[in-house]
């Protein structure tokens, strides 16, 4: 789960994290108000979405006056921001964030993230601040450093000094550099985070280690443990198709392709998207019914495939293991008639009660194509749609 940056500053504000002064606002009025408020020579308006790049997108403007904070309040608020993170089709800001200016002195990069390799919990930093950190690691990996974190014992005070010392912070600032290090981990452990990402941090003319951004994403498999976090959600800044598939317990994600996919399991979905891919076609969904899928659950997830205008055709992909093949049948079949489907259906079942469940789709008397294997199903509804 993703929140917005004017949440995520004050999650961080809790643990000790230094972050701006700021007020969010819904409307010109309100950005005004929250300006005067601040009463600082400058003002920052920040666009307020869930993605990156709204600086060069035109959604973050400096203001030397309130006259300039209405100005772009104005400006931004209502606006359809198109980022690298928004797709062409954008997304519109319906809040600011605005903040207090400070004396930039110089600009960094640090985040905590979850390396499945080392499954450690890994903090990097980087001297190339301001920039999007997938640059810096293609053009010079060199300049990212890592720290990996035992789990037992948390970030070391020496694995921040360390840190600090390599992207060259100030050695005046050293200690509250350390100090903040220590809160983001704090705050990345406590509320499950999945990211905890400061881009840029900053030190100051006033001598101060500050969180001019904060990018914050949660495990969604441990919300149910923290309720203050799921009050942030925001379901306007949620793709509708994949808030509708939460309240099923579907694992879905929207892309751009025209072929629907439903699976389960998420190493079987992903699997097939890239069996897709290689004969040729675009998956259009990830979806994942789970182990434990319903006839109920699969007419839904078929619901929610099909309310993507896109999709011309859908692979449904199953590996019988605790869920049954019969059931997924009569799951397809009962969705079919409900939807009153039309587009070509190839159908690859595997796994428990494999015959029970062919033998349904046969007898079903409806326009399904059967799949031998993974490869044959591809490649039957990728041809059928083209």
């Amino acid at each position: 789960m993703n929140i917005h940056e004017y949440q995520g500053k004050e999650v961080l504000r809790q643990f000790g994290v230094k972050v701006p002064n700021g007020y969010v606002a819904y409307t010109v009025d309100e950005a005004v108000q929250a300006a005067e408020k601040l009463g600082t020579a400058v003002t920052v308006v920040k666009a307020q979405i869930h993605a990156g790049g709204r600086g060069k997108a035109g959604g973050v403007k400096v203001a030397k006056n309130l006259e300039e904070v209405r100005t772009y309040a104005d400006e931004i608020l209502g606006k359809t921001l198109v980022t690298h993170q928004t797709g062409p089709e954008g997304k519109e800001v319906k809040r600011l964030l605005v903040e207090e200016g400070c004396d930039i002195k110089k600009e960094y990069y640090v985040g905590v993230v979850l390396d499945r390799v080392t499954s450690r919990v890994v903090f990097m930093a980087s001297e190339e601040g301001g920039t999007e950190i997938e640059e810096v690691a293609e053009a010079t990996p060199e300049k990212i450093f890592k720290e990996i974190i035992d789990p037992v014992i948390g970030l070391s005070p020496y694995q921040a000094r360390r840190l600090a010392f390599n992207i060259n912070i100030p050695d005046e600032l050293i200690g509250k550099a350390v100090q903040f290090m220590t809160a983001l981990y704090n705050a990345f452990i406590e509320k499950d985070c999945s990211i905890a990402e400061i881009n840029p941090l900053v030190t100051t003319g006033d001598g101060e280690v500050l969180a001019l951004d904060a990018k914050l994403n949660f495990d969604d498999n441990a919300l149910y443990r923290q309720k203050d976090i799921m009050e942030l959600r925001d379901l306007e800044e949620e793709d509708e198709k994949e808030i509708e598939a939460s309240e099923y317990d579907l694992s879905y994600v929207s892309l751009d392709g025209n072929i629907g996919c439903m699976v389960n399991g998420a190493g079987l979905a992903m699997s097939t998207m890239d069996i897709i891919n290689h004969y040729g076609g675009d998956p259009a969904n990830f979806l994942d019914v789970g182990g434990g899928a319903t006839a109920e659950k699969v007419t839904e997830a078929f619901k929610i495939i099909l309310s993507d205008s896109n999709v011309k055709g859908i692979f449904v992909n199953i590996f019988g293991g605790i869920m049954k093949c019969d059931v997924i049948a009569e799951g397809v079949i009962e969705a079919t008639k409900q939807v009153g489907l039309e587009l070509p259906l190839v159908v690859r079942l595997e796994g428990t009660n494999v015959d029970k469940g062919k033998q349904i789709l046969e007898e079903s008397g409806l326009n399904i194509t059967p799949a031998t294997s993974m490869a044959d199903g591809a490649e039957k509804i990728v041809s059928m749609v083209s």
